[in-house]
């Protein structure tokens, strides 16, 4: 850009109070020299405005080489007018007066080139001002993008935290539960299994949970909806620190209409261990590893939920209950409205899984789940395949054995261990090992999204068997939305003496 820079030796005021009194006196002493003031300001401001255009031109990148050299070349011209001898010496080195005539020849050639400045401008101007204005717009758009994300970033934090962080009234409540066990420990004595654990003509109901209140929710929901609750059983797994709390509710508390409640804890099964067991390697190798820095910390907090046994217990059904010929998984967010029991006598065309598909349109494809850029995943699964629910699963058992299907998961799971297949979670090892073993539900099955989603139909909620809190706002949390919760809370043993003392605020 050519700045034009008047070397002359008497300086010129061009604003303000200062230009009027130096234009009044000048008028008094040599009105020529007032004239030639103004003749210099015009062609100065004209000169401002050229650069200032050209300034815009280069800031917002404009592809115009050509526009951006008359820029140049125009200013250039008013500086080299300025700077002609035979104007230096007449108008602004004489001590003398102006030449007139000089003055005539210079203010032409002035007003000629603030013609073609303003001719210039005129066609520019309001292309750069829109431009102008698009490339603010841009500006602003970035920066509030920017903190969009940060702000996206923070809260879906502070959701984990408080999703996942244990509440008070829930600590209190397996504090409560294990210290009547101590007080007591002859009422809580461990009882041989029941025949009805493994009575196979009966209808068994698999939970693994660490959440003594959610269990209860579940459990009570089934029996409560349930024609004959006696022919239901529960298998309920726990970590080993929250068993007894959770026997000792199924005690005080036994599922109503004379259903059957088995709780053990992980440890229980012997056969899983770190030698047979993929994911029980890669926790502990997760362990192991050094994490210092905050998102690897952050990253650990999700490698500890996703690699948890408790959540890969499913992959396992058939050899924990090698008696059975089907089971029914529930995840302990859900709540049974219906009776279940039509679920065992769905043919499921000799697939391993029934399940209800959560696809639509492009979304929930396999394609979102799985990586395709690896040969491995692009070779065996269709990208479009439409992916399923966890969460209320039938499983044929002895297809399961037939398939052998927890080998296929093992299969996969080692492929894994360094997450280049999927991300962390079960359902995508879930999609890998029953691709094509999967047999679709009717949607009022199961229907998602209570945990996050303020819009699912009430009318879909009413005639669902089972409504799943899927999301992070569960409904004993406080973050849990207010329309769904009563669904959840009806279900909830208020009358049970530790639930009021926990002050659950239900």
């Amino acid at each position: 850009m050519v700045e034009w820079n008047f070397d002359v030796k008497m300086e010129l005021p061009t604003t303000g109070n200062a230009y009027i009194h130096r234009s009044f006196l000048a008028l008094k002493s040599d009105p020529l020299k007032t004239r030639l003031d103004l003749i210099h300001k015009q062609a100065h401001d004209h000169v401002m405005l050229v650069n200032a255009y050209a300034a815009y031109a280069r800031k917002l990148k404009l592809d115009n080489s050509r526009q951006l050299k008359l820029y140049d070349e125009l200013a250039q011209n008013f500086t080299d007018m300025i700077s002609k001898p035979a104007y230096r010496a007449a108008l602004f080195e004489t001590a003398g007066t102006v030449d007139e005539d000089v003055l005539r020849q210079f203010e032409k050639e002035v007003k000629d080139k603030v013609k073609v400045a303003r001719l210039m401008i005129a066609e520019a101007k309001e292309s750069y001002d829109n431009q102008l204005k698009i490339q603010k717009l841009k500006d602003t758009i970035f920066a509030v993008h920017e903190q969009f994300l940060k702000a996206k970033k923070n809260g879906a934090i502070a959701s984990y935290i408080a999703a996942k962080s244990v509440p008070k009234s829930l600590h209190c409540l397996a504090m409560r539960l294990v210290g009547e066990r101590i007080a007591h420990p002859e009422k809580y004595k461990d009882e041989e299994p029941k025949p009805e654990f493994e009575d196979p003509t009966l209808y068994h109901y698999a939970i693994f949970s660490e959440n003594v209140i959610a269990v209860s929710v579940v459990v009570n929901s089934v029996v409560k909806n349930a024609k004959e609750p006696w022919k239901h059983v529960f298998h309920v797994v726990t970590d080993r620190k929250i068993v007894a709390a959770m026997k000792v509710w199924f005690k005080m508390r036994p599922a109503t209409g004379g259903a059957h409640v088995e709780v053990k804890a992980v440890e229980d099964f012997q056969f899983l261990n770190p030698s047979y067991v993929p994911i029980l390697r890669q926790l502990e190798s997760a362990k192991s590893q050094t994490r210092d820095s905050e998102n690897q910390a952050e990253n650990a907090t999700k490698d500890t939920k996703y690699l948890s046994m408790l959540s890969h217990l499913r992959f396992y059904l058939p050899e924990m209950y090698p008696d059975l010929h089907r089971i029914v998984l529930l995840d302990d967010d859900v709540v049974v409205q219906k009776d279940l029991t039509d679920l065992w006598n769905i043919d499921l065309d000799s697939k391993v899984n029934g399940a209800v598909e959560t696809c639509f349109g492009s979304f929930h494809r396999y394609s979102q789940y799985l990586n395709f850029s690896h040969p491995l995943i692009r070779e065996n699964f269709n990208p479009k395949a439409c992916a399923w629910a966890y969460g209320m699963n039938i499983f044929d058992l002895d297809a399961w054995r037939r398939e052998k299907c927890t080998e296929q998961y093992h299969y996969w799971q080692n492929l894994n261990e360094d997450n280049t297949l999927w991300q962390l979670g079960t359902l995508p090892a879930g999609l890998a090992t029953f691709y094509l073993k999967t047999k679709t539900l009717d949607k009022s099955w199961h229907v998602l999204g209570l945990g996050y989603n303020p819009s699912v139909s009430m009318d879909e909620i009413t005639n669902a068997a089972v409504i799943h809190f899927s999301g992070s706002m569960k409904p004993w949390l406080d973050i849990a939305m207010n329309q769904y919760k009563e669904l959840w809370s009806k279900y909830v043993d208020n009358d049970m003496e530790f639930v009021q003392m926990c002050n659950f605020g239900l």
